[in-house]
């Protein structure tokens, strides 16, 4: 793989018009600031894609997707970062000067080719005493009463771990692995007191690929009582649990509509073996926004098929969270009256499932329908606090059109006035685009839900005030000007918005003025640059008269200091002076006032 310096990156970037190159893919329209066309990325029949020939960005309202030049290419063609840099020279007639992996890069790529090796032996060891010896007989019959078929078996490579604990660690000394490759292999723990021992042993074993279905890792599931029931390698240097998923290999090539997220790997097994070669499960761990970023590289569209209990309900309304932060339309599979996929085929069929898939709710339905379960709505009082709920969760959704949307649905199905709704909508969009912050400035938190304060605090947008006070800053850039020696870079010390915040500000110092789309250059992963982009993105969703932008600065500007300065007191307890003015700098905090007009 190549890799270039910054200056090349960003020479190749400026030579490539992102209006010129996405043109190219889809059909734009000048509007207003912008060009706009239906999104590439998901299915919609009113354009919300914006490109901006300014910024040198594009950003999508309806699915969220975003970025420069770069993120496009690789969003598009599926390539990685060096391999967009390269296509994009190739477009603009540059050549680019290619440099050789250091050796250090040599050795940590070599080393992590041995893993997988190791990993792929393992596999194959495992397969072989499923299939092929007496040991294997019990866990033979155990996948044969969950209704496996032996294609089934051959196409997951799944084995069997024997009941010896040192069984794998001996078969792999002799293929002449050392003992500190197989420490870090995860597959063998190694003490003083224990000498040598196997993670797995008496397991049926599921071998766990990456993206081109290399194996990386296992997952175990006893036979017998022992503790855990399901297992599966620890993290290593080629296995990282929250950027992976089960199957993931053969979903993306799938014909079938969208991704199915399951609960879990045996689950996805079952799916498979029914014709539902589109499901995925996470691996031991809850969800994450690195999986999600992963899925969107290959459908715009995901079906959620966890658990029906309440404990499923949770990891749903949880997983419609983070699926809708990388711009991802959810549908929810009812399973009822049966707990898990393999449950519902194996008593209703693969056409009664598939009814299911057609029928299932959105995301956004999903979650008002759960929260309406709560309230008894036929008590007015009651009926009023289930709209207030009601109405912030549809303040979450960007596109007008699909806000306006649901606001009718929701109405129609629970009787509530529609343009009562529609109005606390829109006060809840402008309270969240304020960062959460009621007029006095004081935290929405006593009105939210505990589940939705939760997700606030485990959300990667759980620093959103210094987020959208950078957007209003890109957007407008007097606010540079009207907000020094108020605001500067030190405020942002979120760990993804610190390096944008850093570039911005040096930016405007030398300049005058910001060049978004080159920032992006430093990601080469295209999540990063997503989240970037949303920073950045071309407009803001909710139209907003003068008093109000002013006020929704100001608030966003008393949030980001107050949270800078509760970030770094702790920090300042033995420095009395510097402890002293925080301390004195916020209780200057609520007299703060910054006019626009004064730009």
């Amino acid at each position: 793989m190549a890799y270039y310096s910054d200056d090349v990156i960003e020479e190749v970037r400026s030579r490539n018009d992102i209006v010129d190159v996405i043109g190219g893919y889809v059909s734009l329209k000048h509007k207003g600031n912008s060009y706009m066309a239906c999104c590439p990325f998901h299915h919609e029949k009113t354009p919300s894609f914006h490109v901006s020939r300014d910024k040198q960005m594009y950003h999508c309202f309806g699915c969220g997707v975003g970025g420069n030049v770069y993120t496009f290419i690789m969003e598009y063609e599926n390539y990685s970062f060096p391999e967009a840099v390269k296509m994009l020279a190739q477009r603009c007639g540059y050549n680019l000067p290619e440099q050789e992996l250091s050796s250090e890069q040599k050795a940590k790529e070599n080393y992590k080719v041995m893993l997988r090796d190791m990993n792929k032996t393992a596999a194959a060891y495992f397969h072989y005493l499923l299939t092929k010896t007496e040991h294997g007989k019990a866990a033979r019959e155990y996948l044969k009463e969950r209704g496996f078929s032996e294609e089934t078996i051959n196409n997951f490579g799944m084995g069997y771990s024997d009941i010896y604990p040192n069984d794998l660690y001996l078969y792999l000394k002799k293929k002449g692995y050392t003992d500190e490759q197989l420490k870090d292999s995860g597959l063998v723990e190694i003490s003083e007191k224990k000498g040598a021992v196997d993670k797995f042993w008496n397991r049926v074993m599921v071998p766990i690929t990456d993206i081109n279905g290399k194996v990386i890792a296992f997952g175990g599931r006893v036979l017998g009582d022992a503790k855990p029931k399901y297992l599966n390698t620890k993290e290593t240097a080629v296995f990282d649990k929250s950027h992976n998923l089960f199957a993931m290999s053969i979903a993306r090539r799938s014909k079938k509509r969208g991704i199915i997220i399951c609960e879990g790997y045996m689950d996805v097994i079952a799916m498979h073996q029914a014709g539902f070669d589109n499901a995925v499960a996470s691996l031991g761990t809850a969800f994450t926004i690195g999986q999600a970023g992963i899925i969107k590289r290959y459908t715009d569209e995901v079906y959620l098929a966890y658990d029906s209990d309440g404990a499923g309900t949770n990891a749903t309304l949880k997983a419609i969270g983070i699926l809708r932060e990388v711009g991802l339309t959810t549908r929810v599979i009812d399973m009822k009256p049966y707990k898990d996929p393999d449950e519902f085929i194996k008593n209703l069929g693969k056409e009664a499932y598939e009814e299911r898939i057609r029928d299932a709710v959105t995301g956004t339905v999903f979650e008002i329908d759960t929260i309406a379960g709560g309230f008894n709505l036929k008590d007015p009082e009651e009926k009023v606090k289930f709209t207030k709920e009601a109405a912030k969760r549809l303040s979450y959704i960007e596109e007008p059109i699909a806000r306006h949307s649901y606001i009718e649905a929701v109405s129609d199905k629970y009787n509530l006035d529609r343009d009562g709704l529609k109005s606390m909508v829109t006060k809840y969009g402008t309270l969240e685009l304020n960062a959460g912050t009621k007029e006095s400035g004081a935290p929405l938190q006593n009105e939210l839900t505990s589940e939705r304060t939760r997700q606030a605090r485990s959300s990667p947008d759980k620093n959103k005030p210094q987020k959208l006070l950078l957007t209003w800053m890109i957007n407008d850039t007097r606010l540079f000007k009207i907000l020094e020696g108020i605001i500067d870079e030190e405020d942002f010390y979120e760990e993804d918005i610190k390096p944008v915040a850093h570039e911005l500000f040096n930016q405007y110092k030398e300049t005058g003025t910001v060049k978004p789309a080159s920032i992006l250059n430093v990601y080469d992963d295209v999540e990063k640059q997503r989240l970037v982009a949303s920073i950045m993105q071309t407009e803001l969703p909710f139209e907003m008269e003068e008093d109000e932008k002013e006020k929704a600065i100001n608030d966003l500007v008393k949030k980001t200091k107050l949270s800078f300065i509760e970030w770094k007191l702790p920090q300042c307890t033995d420095d009395a002076k510097s402890f002293q003015e925080l301390v004195m700098t916020k209780a200057g905090i609520a007299k703060l006032h910054i006019s626009l007009n004064n730009g």
